[in-house]
């Protein structure tokens, strides 16, 4: 039942494998708290993204349905996930001169010098989905929260940004439409599994979270409380199980089978455990071809944050998403970044606790928390309404 100090939020996650929709109540004096789940198997979306329309609206409805029926309320809006290969995530500093004689620094400078980080140079055809404030800095001096009040002659902030590709975007936000309800947050679904699964030790250490689904890795760096590196590989679990079906010469679903029952990440024999499957498979050539791909898909990440200077930043890597399950994959996420690692469970949310653990619900939750937070914010009266974008109006933003 909705009082007047709570409210009803939907997380929407349309993944690979499945489309997922968690519903949450929130109140002002407690965690949101799951009352509804509902899921359906995806059938028109490919490395993240949509290929089919119309199946993917149908598994909408059918996700949304069951969700409705489980909450006992009616879904009108959702806070809608977005992934796939086309997003990407830079820093862009913005500066601006401090005009008083004082060189006093008012809170006018600090909202000229944030519109001036705002206008960042993208490709024609892309639009932002977050702007994230990193740090300020003042004549050069970096790790500044808050500048008001502080001396100096130039002021500086760094943003990160997320964009995507406008048509591929609108595609989810147009099937959700379809499907008879309103997208009211778009949110990258990297930035939903951090909100899901880190604490807040966690986002100060430095922690790289890998969400590992069926199509996509959506990975985000998080350091000193703050977003510092995100992006996505269109590699995920699916890609394994071709590599088996090809590797094995058996069919996809039978290789998808092996996978999950016999498959590690590892290529090490162990004592006890089967060499020959019940139809003859050689399960040391099947986690052979799994450690392969794995160890390569994680080796690209890798470089790519040593590219931008991100590993030393990194302590911990938390694993989740659907392939957090395959078998002995923190050792080899711990081989190739060189630090502990774990998996994610939802924190700081009630709910069933059977659900909470499940790492392939980790993005619908982080997607409800999103929406929690945002309904808190509003309340208080400390976030504006979302803008249209500049390049297509129809297209959410989330600033």
């Amino acid at each position: 039942m909705m009082f007047a100090d709570s409210e009803i939020v939907t997380g929407l996650d349309i993944g690979t494998s499945q489309v997922t929709a968690i519903v949450a109540e929130v109140s002002s004096d407690a965690a949101p708290e799951i009352i509804g789940i509902g899921q359906a198997n995806s059938r028109g979306v490919r490395k993240g993204e949509i290929v089919r329309a119309d199946l993917t609206v149908e598994d909408i409805r059918i996700a949304l349905d069951e969700a409705e029926e489980m909450a006992d309320v009616e879904i009108r809006g959702v806070c809608l996930g977005v992934t796939g290969g086309h997003i990407r995530g830079f820093i862009n500093r913005g500066s601006h001169p401090v005009v008083s004689a004082e060189r006093d620094i008012t809170e006018d400078d600090v909202r000229d010098v944030i519109r001036n980080a705002k206008a960042v140079n993208l490709p024609h055809d892309h639009d932002v989905i977050h702007m994230v404030r990193q740090q300020f800095l003042i004549d050069g001096q970096a790790a500044i929260q808050n500048p008001v009040g502080l001396l100096g002659a130039r002021i500086e902030v760094d943003l990160h940004v997320i964009h995507g590709q406008v048509n591929r975007l609108n595609n989810s936000i147009r099937a959700v439409r379809t499907a008879g309800v309103e997208p009211e947050k778009v949110v990258f679904s990297g930035l939903a599994s951090m909100m899901s699964v880190l604490d807040q030790q966690q986002k100060e250490l430095g922690t790289l979270v890998l969400d590992y689904g069926g199509g996509t890795i959506e990975y985000v760096v998080c350091r000193h409380g703050l977003v510092r590196h995100s992006g996505v590989l269109s590699v995920g679990g699916d890609h394994i199980s071709n590599d088996l079906a090809y590797g094995l010469k058996v069919a996809l679903g039978r290789a998808e089978e092996l996978k999950i029952e016999c498959g590690s990440a590892l290529n090490t024999k162990k004592r006890g455990v089967k060499e020959k499957s019940d139809d003859s498979i050689d399960l040391n050539y099947l986690r052979k071809i799994m450690s392969l791909r794995v160890k390569e898909t994680l080796e690209l990440i890798e470089a790519e944050l040593a590219e931008e200077d991100c590993l030393d930043r990194i302590s911990e890597v938390v694993v989740t998403g659907g392939c957090a399950r395959i078998r002995d994959i923190l050792s080899v996420v711990e081989q190739v970044f060189e630090v502990k690692a774990s998996s994610g469970r939802a924190r700081n949310i009630d709910g069933p606790r059977v659900l909470l653990e499940q790492p392939e619900f980790s993005t619908a939750i982080g997607l409800a928390k999103f929406g929690s937070s945002e309904w808190l914010r509003r309340r208080d009266g400390r976030v504006f309404a979302p803008k249209f974008g500049r390049v297509i109006k129809q297209l959410l933003r989330i600033n």
